[in-house]
């Protein structure tokens, strides 16, 4: 097919207690089930490091000029899939794997504090609950100052927000990574709808005003 979504998922290395990281076990797991015929996907998993993903995910981009990039990380905190709205610029002090984090503390220097993705959470949010999956999912506006934060305000600002981030449990705090997989599928695949209705609206706006201009 030729005008096939592209989409690009990742997830984290593991780091500090987590030996396994959830999030691209279950990335892995999404990528063996796919996203439908209709769509490209492409995973990758990220190094917990700032200054790695400061120069990985510009070339991710660019490489794949996806129509979508989510991101997945795993929360000791989550017990449910959680999807976070925005990305924060400031308050990078935790030390990634090399023992480093900027000295500015903030991803980018006179960025703005705050970047909302282009995509409504709480209907996605709403519509795989309704859907009775058998995974909870929830909706956050602080995705946690360290990594997983900073990867998603980078790739907010470079895809002038068609962007998501999905924090998951570690694996059996409750779901399993097949668990963890249908969730991602699911909530994907609503971003998908989502971002098609919005193409599709701004479309007809546009038609809308070629047309009355054409007629002034």
């Amino acid at each position: 097919m030729a005008n096939k979504k592209r989409v690009l998922v990742t997830g984290f290395e593991p780091f500090g207690e987590h030996a396994v990281n959830s999030s691209w076990v279950a990335v892995q797991e999404l990528e063996r089930m796919g996203l439908g015929e209709d769509v490209d996907l492409h995973v990758c998993e990220v190094p917990v490091e700032y200054q790695a993903v400061q120069s990985l995910l510009p070339s991710l981009w660019k490489e794949h000029q996806p129509q979508l990039v989510v991101h997945v990380g795993v929360s000791g905190l989550a017990t449910t899939v959680t999807l976070e709205q925005c990305g924060h610029n400031k308050g990078y002090k935790r030390l990634d794997n090399c023992r480093f984090c900027p000295a500015s503390h903030c991803c980018m220097e006179n960025g703005p504090d705050c970047i909302q993705s282009v995509l409504d959470m709480e209907k996605v949010c709403k519509r795989v609950n309704d859907s009775a999956l058998g995974v909870t999912l929830s909706v956050s506006e602080d995705a946690g100052r360290y990594l997983c934060d900073y990867t998603y305000y980078t790739s907010l600002h470079l895809g002038q927000g068609r962007a998501a981030f999905i924090h998951v449990p570690p694996l059996g705090k409750p779901y399993s990574s097949q668990d963890l997989g249908r969730a991602l599928q699911a909530a994907v695949q609503e971003m998908l709808k989502l971002l098609e209705l919005d193409h599709k609206d701004s479309e007809c706006c546009n038609h809308t005003n070629q047309h009355q201009h054409g007629h002034q």
